[in-house]
């Protein structure tokens, strides 16, 4: 399934937004208008659905409380709301709509409380929850402590939506926690945003699988490390610690066997979104993944993701972060595909492009020129500050 509709109140620094979504969403805009916000909304949702180690009160939590996650411009209306929309395809009609509110409890221990959830299953129009409107939560307001998303017992008519919010993976990819992961220790960052632990991901699947996907992860990735080969997956003789390791072409046969901590930073940080794009059916979000890259090789970001996309066995929607040019600049990215944010004194917007921008962008402008020049803070001139 795919979110093709998102719609926050209240989240953070967007006062009030609504924004169709893409199989690829590229977030642009300036420094601090909200790009991890927007991504963190999903996470949060993952939080809130996971059956083990989650739930509602734990995610708030782990934000620093619903003051921290609440507009500065909810004065009048505190409540935060998030409301998003499933399809199994984009420009197909929507299969789920799922909304969650929040307030504060307003006294006491000052608890986020529910003040509203509903699942729409939009297929038929069936509203399977709508709370609180029944006698139990009236009854029993600790009860809006929880999410009926969360809870085995309660989401059965919807689990489909709550294990697809639960399967989120976000990625971030930290070289050097991969390279030195051993020598920095065994602690792991619950849900591994980071990939520390991204060998033993590799590590837990099927030999025969792994195999397959790191073929064609060396295919795709050949296009920027050409003289890389035979990637593959061992363990230690000694200590069977898991390793990556490749042949990089050399003067001398066979001389050039290299494991991940000689690997390049860029090299690895496209390793762990190559295999992430394989390894799940849920949606997928990279932040900046043109960091420790070099510039040409920025540019065939988008056709690699693409060209991943088609091979995984189920294709997952990917939310992209990104300030670069570069990657922006190729022209086969869809203008729907990008959502700009922009600060306003009421908050951060989310735009999409308008009918003149998309028109352009046909005529032959790419994305980058379009759309992404718009999306950085205006340039001050430093000789005028020095002028009388």
């Amino acid at each position: 399934m795919l979110i093709t509709r998102l719609a926050l109140k209240n989240w953070r620094n967007f006062r009030q937004i609504d924004v169709a979504l893409r199989d690829r969403v590229y977030v642009i805009g300036p420094n601090a208008s909200g790009k991890s916000n927007f991504l963190d909304v999903l996470r949060f949702l993952r939080d809130v659905a996971k059956p083990d180690g989650g739930g509602l009160q734990k995610a708030v939590k782990d934000r620093g409380g619903i003051t921290k996650l609440r507009c500065l411009l909810a004065r009048k209306d505190p409540e935060i709301s998030i409301d998003v929309e499933l399809s199994e395809r984009v420009d197909s009609a929507p299969l789920w709509r799922y909304t969650l509110a929040l307030k504060s409890e307003g006294k006491g221990q000052q608890r986020p409380l529910i003040s509203k959830e509903k699942v729409v299953r939009l297929s038929d129009g069936k509203i399977l929850l709508d709370r609180p409107d029944n006698k139990e939560d009236k009854d029993d307001p600790d009860r809006l402590t929880q999410s009926h998303i969360e809870q085995i017992n309660t989401n059965r008519d919807f689990r489909e939506v709550a294990d697809f919010f639960a399967s989120l993976t976000y990625l971030h990819l930290v070289p050097q926690l991969l390279k030195y992961a051993d020598e920095l220790g065994g602690y792991r960052m619950e849900d591994d945003p980071f990939g520390q632990a991204f060998l033993e991901r590799i590590a837990k699947i099927p030999e025969k699988t792994s195999h397959a996907r790191l073929k064609k992860i060396e295919e795709v990735l050949r296009v920027c490390v050409p003289n890389m080969r035979n990637l593959r997956f061992i363990r230690d003789q000694h200590t069977g610690t898991p390793h990556l390791e490749a042949l990089y072409e050399h003067w001398r046969p066979d001389a050039g066997w290299q494991r991940e901590n000689q690997f390049s930073d860029g090299t690895l940080r496209l390793l762990g979104i190559m295999w992430s794009l394989l390894d799940g059916n849920s949606l997928l979000l990279l932040e900046e993944p043109e960091l420790s890259l070099n510039e040409d090789i920025v540019r065939q970001i988008h056709s690699l993701i693409w060209r991943m996309q088609r091979q995984a066995k189920y294709r997952r929607q990917v939310f992209i972060t990104t300030h670069s040019e570069a990657l922006l600049q190729d022209r086969s990215i869809d203008p729907r595909e990008v959502v700009r944010l922009e600060p306003t004194g009421n908050g951060t917007i989310a735009v999409t492009a308008n009918k003149e921008e998309t028109a352009l962008i046909a005529a032959g402008y790419t994305v980058a020129e379009m759309l992404l020049s718009k999306a950085k803070p205006a340039q001050v001139d430093q000789l005028s500050l020095f002028k009388p």
